[in-house]
């Protein structure tokens, strides 16, 4: 339509109307353009015609009405219509600026662009066809609908080549516009203009809107003392002019993490008697929620009331996510009620906000309640209500559920979307339940929504876990053909499902058909790549694909490198760990403790226990924690060649770093202990650190438990006064599952862990005491040891209950022997 419009335009010469006695009076016009805009609306098929007719009745020049028309049609589409017929006729009039102006007003208002954009191509704008009311109407209908560009692009032809200015309203159009987006360059370009021309006109260029806009901008920027001054430049300094400037430079500070400084201004606003609005608590409220201060949030709600602000939903609903967020307890039936309390009336958002966090917290059936109190209520639910119910159920397994409430949200209207079908599709594979789960890839398509590469990716997963890499390739296939783009870890899955489950000439075969499809594989893809090589022992395909990474412009990561010499350590081959390690180094590559804990087992593997040492000191000093394999892997060695004083010392040195050892740490420790206890308890000459592990050990060994008892009861004291009473009670389980039963060291290193955590009162409800009287005395025994070696300060009340219950036994056993004695 733009080019037929454009082609209808014809060269213009300005004509003024000329005076005539028989011209119709300003009465008459009206009329004539009500008919001719009724003509317009019938459609008729002869309404040219009756058009030309009725104008020719009247002795009216269709061109000379045409900017009545535009403005009383309040239709573009029947305006073009018009404009068409009077350039088509044969004897054609120009149009005048004033039917210019009308016409882009009407475009602009109906944001008819296209017909603008030729419409403004066409004008001789030395002329000033254009009016300024036209300019400012088609700057706004495109800064209102977001083309930005195109706002900017008419402002600089109208004030350029038109020589029109826009009013301060237009220029706060697009200069708002330009703020929204991002152009801040350009927006101060306009308003150093919009300045420039208000001190040498008579007419209003700028105002206080103006300056706010831009005041906003600088505070996007996080330029808030930038804004102050501008401010200053502007009225003076320590001079704000109104309660909309401290609004925005307030939220500013608070958006940007400077609560401290919008708290600042808030109270210079008090103390000028300028009255804070909602807006401004509302600012500030947020900024405390999002540092988690929570107190300074009800002082704000506390100040709102005493100027008689009430206080809205949303930042109620503010409220509550920020405390979700930070951790902090919210009862949903108090919170509520409190809401409702203070005048307000809790909406859609209120609920979903609770039963996200409820769901959150693991409390789902607080959360389906809510849902039905919002349903009661008369709130309609919409995906946010339904979507965490669903995703929670599903991580519970209770998929009849899900699906349940699923089937009630899209009876509710409302279109399930791809985090919903997400959380089902997640939930289904977690479970095993890998074919429901593709069954809901089918719904989701066949409702219109389209899986994206993350949805995928969990079901390809979920196929080579359970051994389908067919179906898992077909997966793939799929969703290349769907012209869906793989993510990193698409072919990553599918090629990492093949190595794990031994396919690795299948593996390389879908390697190498990524690059094939034109798809180029990133350092993610190349890893697992490496992986698989390094895993079958095929250290120069590895080393190879690493030279090859590198020709495509992808380097090497630390895990990359980690790879490679975990993969020469297995084939024992130290030296071309050490070359690797090497090469890291030199590419500034960031080490990190898996590739520390890789050469370490190295050095191990080799017997060198000192090398070992030296490189587990040495990533200590860079600064990274060692972990429950580099431990294990040490106290391995250590115990391997008898030296069990240093994998003493080293598991305790755990245990104060918090590392959880697990089974494989217990494993060396009871092997190495009970294969080397009598020269251990004989090694007393040797100076040894001090360690709590081996005098419980050698006492133990002394007091006549076995080498395997002693280690095992060596362990969980460690894990007991170190505070690990969880992993300590898991272990206590394994032990008598492997016939090592508990015993009175056993009882008394519990129950001191116990006391510890400050359970003292519940012990008998987290453990059963079977001890007769002598094992009770064992125990309180072994207990007052342990009681040496608490920290300065600390108690525990475990030998007072120990001393209870050897008395109440003793009691027993004296209530006994009197019986008996009566009886006899």
């Amino acid at each position: 339509m733009s080019k037929s419009l454009l082609s209808r335009i014809k060269p213009r010469h300005i004509t003024k109307l000329k005076p005539s006695l028989n011209y119709p009076s300003s009465t008459n016009i009206n009329i004539i353009v009500n008919q001719v805009c009724d003509i317009l609306r019938t459609r008729h098929i002869q309404w040219e015609q009756t058009l030309e007719t009725k104008l020719s009745e009247h002795e009216v020049v269709p061109s000379d009405i045409a900017h009545l028309v535009f403005d009383k049609i309040q239709d573009s589409e029947l305006g073009l219509k018009y404009f068409y017929w009077v350039s088509d006729r044969p004897y054609g009039c120009s149009l005048d600026g004033f039917a210019y102006s009308s016409l882009l007003k009407l475009l602009a208002k109906f944001r008819v662009f296209s017909e603008i954009e030729s419409l403004l191509e066409s004008l001789n704008c030395g002329e000033r066809l254009v009016s300024r009311e036209a300019v400012d109407d088609v700057i706004r209908a495109y800064s209102y609908s977001g083309l930005v560009d195109k706002a900017f692009e008419f402002y600089t032809f109208a004030v350029e080549k038109c020589g029109v200015v826009p009013s301060v309203v237009g220029c706060n159009a697009v200069l708002d516009a330009l703020v929204r987006v991002g152009r801040f360059d350009v927006a101060w370009k306009i308003y150093d203009e919009m300045v420039e021309r208000d001190g040498g006109s008579e007419d209003i260029c700028v105002d206080n809107y103006s300056t706010c806009i831009v005041l906003r901008g600088l505070c996007k920027e996080g330029k808030m003392e930038e804004g102050r001054k501008l401010i200053e430049d502007r009225w003076g300094r320590d001079c704000v002019p109104n309660v909309v400037f401290y609004n925005t430079l307030i939220d500013g500070y608070c958006r940007n993490g400077d609560v401290g400084g919008g708290y600042l201004l808030f109270k210079e606003l008090k103390l000028k008697g300028i009255l804070p609005t909602i807006e401004t608590y509302g600012a500030l409220v947020n900024g405390f929620c999002k540092k988690g201060d929570f107190d300074l949030v009800d002082k704000m709600l506390k100040d709102m009331k005493l100027y008689g602000l009430s206080v809205n939903v949303q930042v109620y609903n503010n409220i509550i996510d920020a405390r979700y967020k930070h951790g902090w307890p919210v009862k949903a039936a108090d919170t509520l009620r409190k809401i409702t309390e203070s005048g307000c009336e809790p909406n859609i958002v209120t609920y979903n906000t609770l039963i996200a966090g409820s769901c959150r917290n693991g409390n789902v059936g607080e959360a389906e309640q809510l849902l039905e109190l919002g349903i009661e209520r008369g709130l309609i639910p919409n995906k946010f209500s339904y979507t965490p119910l669903i995703h929670v159920y599903c991580q519970q397994g209770n998929f009849d559920r899900a699906s349940h409430l699923l089937l009630q949200m899209t009876n509710g209207g409302h279109k399930a979307d791809l985090l919903t079908y997400g959380a089902l599709i997640h939930g289904f594979v977690d479970a095993g339940e890998v074919d429901v789960a593709l069954s809901f890839l089918g719904k989701m398509m066949e409702h219109g929504v389209t899986p994206d590469a993350g949805i995928y990716n969990v079901l390809m997963s979920g196929l080579c876990k359970k051994g389908r890499f067919q179906a898992a390739k077909d997966l793939l296939s799929e969703m290349l053909n769907r012209n869906i783009l793989p993510d990193t870890f698409v072919y990553a899955t599918v090629i990492d499902g093949f190595i794990r489950n031994g396919a690795l000439d299948e593996a390389k075969k879908l390697f190498e058909q990524k690059i094939e499809r034109g798809i180029n594989h990133d350092v993610v893809g190349y890893n697992v790549m490496i992986k698989g090589y390094c895993r079958f022992g095929k250290m120069d395909d590895a080393v190879s694909c690493i030279n090859r990474m590198i020709r495509e412009h992808n380097f090497p990561d630390e895990f990359t490198f980690s790879t490679i010499i975990d993969g020469y350590v297995k084939q024992h081959n130290l030296k071309a760990a050490l070359g690797i390690f090497s090469q890291m180094l030199k590419r500034n590559c960031k080490t990190n403790v898996v590739t520390y804990t890789c050469l370490i087992n190295g050095f191990c593997r080799n017997g060198d226990s000192i090398g070992a040492e030296n490189l587990f000191r040495q990533m200590q000093s860079h600064g990274l924690m060692p972990n429950v394999i580099t431990y294990s892997i040490l106290i391995g060695s250590f115990c391997k060649e008898g030296e069990l004083s240093k994998a003493a010392s080293l598991f305790e040195q755990m245990l104060v770093k918090k590392c959880i050892p697990n089974d494989v740490t217990f494993h060396y420790l009871v092997n190495g202990f009970s294969n080397n206890a009598i020269s251990e308890v004989r090694n007393d000459t040797q100076e040894q650190e001090k360690s709590m592990f081996l005098d419980f050990f050698k006492r133990s060994i002394l007091d006549g438990w076995s080498s395997q008892t002693a280690a095992y009861n060596s362990i969980l004291i460690c894990l007991c006064l170190y505070g690990m009473l969880n992993t300590a009670l898991q272990m206590n389980n394994k032990m008598a599952s492997k016939g090592c039963l508990s015993d009175a060291v056993t009882f008394a290193a519990l129950l001191h862990c116990i006391c510890l955590e400050g359970k003292s009162s519940k012990w008998e409800s987290i453990m059963s005491c079977r001890l007769n009287g002598p094992e009770l005395n064992v125990a309180l025994k072994y207990s007052l040891i342990l009681d040496q070696y608490l920290p300065h300060g600390v108690s525990s009340k475990a030998s007072l209950i120990l001393r209870s219950l050897v008395e109440d036994c003793r009691s027993h056993d004296q209530e006994v022997t009197d019986l008996n004695a009566s009886v006899t």
